[in-house]
């Protein structure tokens, strides 16, 4: 009979949890972290090391040769995992999952468009920075809700993309020149873009929605001299839609598994 393999799963919030369910649905054991010494599978938390856990002593209590996924592991957790006897792997490096993930993020945002504005999505004229799979998941969803969408991006084969989807483009180097046709801006650029100088070219009490990780591309401080509102939304899919992401990271465990059995 084929022994079941057991998942320890560390983190309390809710992503975490449906993952495990996931994961337990599927067939694996499944506990929490007081199954660490017997467990095959680690799942770790998203960021890995903005979560306050004491990552030393969890793998340090861990089997040796147990496999454990973080997201977003630095070259500091290797060195304790390696120091462990415990193989430490980055499933937030899956491109799979940034494109599961950038679904809630996506409809995250929109919920936060619709409870911020005072006038419909319904033919406003959004400015989405970037065009990742953030920026592209969201920026078809505005279109569909009837906004007028433009898409500001560095590289010409992203606005060539964003054009053949229907949608406006500019280069982010005339920035400044487009912005004041915006009353609503979003970024999803990882990197200083709506600076001082942009942000001046914005009209005055623009709704500014920054997705970016920290520290995020706006200049904060000189948003709120200008008088707009800008909030920067992090783990949108832990907060509006704990469910569906903890599904997709069990999914995108589940296939790193079966690539390392050779099993896809």
């Amino acid at each position: 009979m084929k022994q079941t393999k057991r998942f320890a799963v560390v983190g309390s919030d809710a992503r975490q949890a449906a993952a495990g369910r996931a994961l337990a649905r599927v067939g694996y054991t499944v506990g929490g972290v007081q199954q660490l010494p017997q467990a095959d599978y680690i799942l770790l938390p998203l960021p890995l090391e903005q979560s306050g856990l004491p990552l030393a002593q969890l793998l340090g209590a861990a089997k040796p040769g147990a496999l454990a996924l973080g997201g977003k592991v630095t070259d500091g957790a290797m060195t304790i995992a390696r120091a462990a006897g415990v193989e430490l792997v980055d499933y937030f490096a899956r491109p799979e999952l940034t494109v599961y993930n950038a679904i809630p993020t996506a409809e995250g945002c929109i919920g936060i468009l619709l409870e911020r504005r005072s006038r419909t999505l319904w033919g406003a004229a959004v400015l989405v920075l970037g065009f990742g799979p953030v920026g592209r998941a969201l920026a078809v969803r505005l279109a569909a809700l009837g906004a007028r969408v433009t898409v500001a991006a560095r590289r010409p084969v992203q606005r060539a993309m964003a054009e053949e989807l229907g949608l406006q483009a500019v280069p982010l180097t005339e920035l400044a020149a487009a912005a004041a046709a915006f009353d609503t801006v979003v970024n999803t650029i990882p990197a200083p873009v709506l600076t001082a100088a942009v942000l001046a070219a914005l009209p005055k009490g623009c709704l500014i929605v920054d997705l970016a990780s920290k520290p995020g591309g706006t200049d904060f401080a000189a948003a709120r001299r200008l008088g707009h509102t800008a909030l920067h939304a992090l783990s949108l899919p832990t907060v509006w839609a704990p469910e569906t992401a903890g599904e997709a990271l069990a999914r995108t465990v589940q296939t790193i598994l079966q690539e390392r059995e050779g099993r896809v």
